[in-house]
């Protein structure tokens, strides 16, 4: 079991793949766009592709974010494939740093302000475009780094986890749900990196 953990370990989550360091507070605020990016019933693949366009264009501090208005913001994530979303993802870029800026001033007082992990998230739900499945992709990459930082692991993490045997979710969910949408839903277990551990592609 302590292997397979190991494995998963090795596998760079998302944030990671960005590039991204989320013990610095520009990143973290950066992976909560991205987060917002892949939300949305869109792959992985245009998620990453459309946020390094807005990192490419500066677009990735609330204050750029709303300079940029609407119409530039729709332009830049056309370039990086986000066209099924782009109306209402600008939209919501656009009154996410808003009220980011009016109500906290950075994403780090959001946390700070919050009693428990509960309320945590319930503030995090609290700005437009951003569900349960956003909050959960933001918040659990963020263990160990925010204290308050402790989603329920999501169904995919824990499908995922069912087939390798690993009971220790918390510690590895960002790569569980990494496995799940990268190569079970995709039916590539040889390519997979824990296959030999995976009970379903033993039987």
């Amino acid at each position: 079991m302590n292997t397979t953990i190991r494995r998963l370990r090795k596998i760079k989550t998302y944030s990671e793949e960005l590039g991204l360091d989320l013990n610095k507070p520009e990143d973290r605020f950066k992976w909560f766009l991205a987060s917002i990016l892949f939300a949305k019933r869109i792959s992985s693949k245009i998620a990453k592709k459309t946020f390094k366009r807005l990192q490419e264009e500066g677009l990735v501090t609330p204050e750029a974010v709303l300079n940029a208005g609407w119409d530039r913001l729709v332009e830049v994530l056309d370039s990086g494939g986000y066209v099924r979303y782009d109306f209402s993802t600008a939209t919501n870029l656009l009154d996410v740093s808003k009220k980011l800026l009016e109500e906290f001033g950075s994403i780090d007082e959001v946390h700070n302000r919050a009693k428990s992990s509960r309320q945590l998230e319930e503030l995090l739900a609290g700005f437009r475009g951003v569900g349960p499945a956003g909050v959960n992709i933001f918040l659990r990459e963020l263990r160990g780094i925010w204290s308050k930082a402790d989603p329920e692991p999501s169904k995919l993490a824990v499908e995922t986890a069912r087939r390798l045997g690993v009971k220790r979710i918390r510690e590895v969910e960002s790569q569980l749900v990494k496995l799940n949408l990268e190569y079970c839903k995709r039916k590539a277990c040889e390519a997979c990196p824990v296959s030999r551990t995976c009970l379903k592609h033993s039987d």
